[in-house]
């Protein structure tokens, strides 16, 4: 086991009062590199530094789920201008691939033009880093690169989430986390004695070894709503940056109409002391940055209201297989009703707890395994969306959705 984690920060800031930084305006290029031209880069000289996007997913910058790719394009420029060697790397969710979603998202595109190494941060056996202090967690498969850069730089997009209100620089050094493993930390038992759930506990545990040296957070489209992949894109124009991710991460809070307070993540590490959020110890520049507000609207309690039509049966599910249904309902949901079509009741199950379950329900993923003969079982931990559309496309459901199967 490795008990370091990233190199020492080589930017000076004011720790207790860190500077935080806003810019606005049309070109995503041009606000990225106003926001950099207020830290001192210059420190990067003869550095290697490693650019951590959001590009987890196969998407497009218009539709707020991934980085805009001309705010990598900018960091590229700076940090080169600047006398750094500079790569951009990625750890993307389950059933992607690296490099293909750096070309989807755009940042292949910008990174070629400036001869920018691309890094599929999966391909290499991780680095295995002990917690000392962890409550969720005790260790960490961590991508090689991570450990290896002088200096990592989160660049997430704007978004809330409905697992942990939002995903910003903090969170985002999730995607450093190797291959699967990132998964593990949406199927952790509850804690002893805490309310939190464990998710947030383990984003606060690897906050404590994985924490950016500089955070650039991409507002030009951010995704309000069902995030952070099923929501509504919400167009904003603009770019923050700082040296102390949490009170990046707080800034972005506010500007989204939120308190940073009420993140459960963020309010962890705070009281941890590994940043602040206290808006009123953050120096943002503007001064008048309170007038780029633009309240988002948070992801909807319950799921049933959402989905009126479709039952879930869950059962001490873990968020991974939840966030699977929200974004098969959310996208597919057409194709869905169609598979229940000819019953009367449409179920869907997750989760380990079940007792029993309908005649004809879905069962979706590997915990519900044991009833893959009373309906259409996809397996999986967690399976993707498109992998339950082709699943259910094959198979017909049974008509007697009253029975019940112990």
């Amino acid at each position: 086991m490795n008990k370091r984690s990233l190199q020492p920060t080589p930017f000076i800031d004011d720790m207790s009062h860190p500077y935080v930084h806003v810019a606005t305006g049309e070109s995503a290029y041009d606000n990225t590199r106003q926001v950099l031209s207020q830290i001192n880069l210059a420190v990067v000289k003869g550095k290697r530094v490693l650019l951590k996007p959001n590009a987890g997913r196969i998407a497009t910058a218009d539709s707020g789920i991934t980085t805009n790719p001309q705010v990598v394009a900018a960091a590229i420029d700076a940090f080169l201008e600047a006398g750094a060697s500079v790569a951009v790397g990625e750890s993307p969710i389950t059933g992607v691939k690296t490099m293909e979603a750096f070309e989807a998202t755009g940042i292949a595109s910008v990174a070629r033009d400036r001869n920018c190494p691309l890094i599929d941060m999966d391909a290499r056996q991780p680095i295995h880093v002990i917690i000392e202090d962890g409550v969720a967690l005790q260790s960490l498969k961590v991508c090689p690169e991570v450990l290896e850069h002088d200096v990592v730089v989160s660049i997430p997009v704007m978004k809330t989430h409905m697992h942990t209100v939002v995903t910003l620089a903090v969170k985002n050094m999730k995607g450093c986390l190797w291959r699967r493993t990132k998964v593990d930390l949406h199927m952790l038992a509850p804690i002893k004695d805490l309310n939190d759930k464990p998710l947030n506990i383990a984003i606060a545990d690897t906050a404590s070894v994985l924490r950016p040296h500089l955070s650039i957070i991409d507002g030009t489209t951010g995704m309000e709503g069902l995030g952070p992949s099923a929501g509504q894109a919400k167009k904003l124009d603009l770019v923050v940056a700082g040296i102390d991710p949490l009170a990046v991460d707080a800034v972005a809070c506010s500007l989204m109409g939120l308190n940073a307070e009420d993140v459960p993540h963020l309010r962890i590490c705070a009281e941890r002391g590994y940043g602040v959020i206290d808006i009123s110890k953050i120096q943002v520049n503007p001064a008048r940055w309170h007038d780029f507000i633009s309240p988002f609207d948070p992801p909807p309690d319950n799921l049933s209201i959402q989905f009126p039509g479709i039952t879930i049966l869950d059962e001490m599910s873990c968020s991974a297989c939840q966030s699977t249904v929200l974004m098969l309902l959310k996208r597919y949901r057409g194709q869905v009703f169609d598979f229940f079509s000819r019953q009367e009741n449409a179920t869907i199950a997750i989760g380990k707890g079940h007792q029993s379950i309908p005649r004809g329900t879905l069962c979706i993923g590997n915990c519900t395994a044991q009833y893959k003969k009373q309906g259409v079982f996809v397996p999986g931990c967690p399976p993707v969306a498109t992998q339950i559309l082709e699943m259910i496309s094959e198979n017909e459901p049974e008509e007697t959705p009253g029975d019940l199967i112990e």
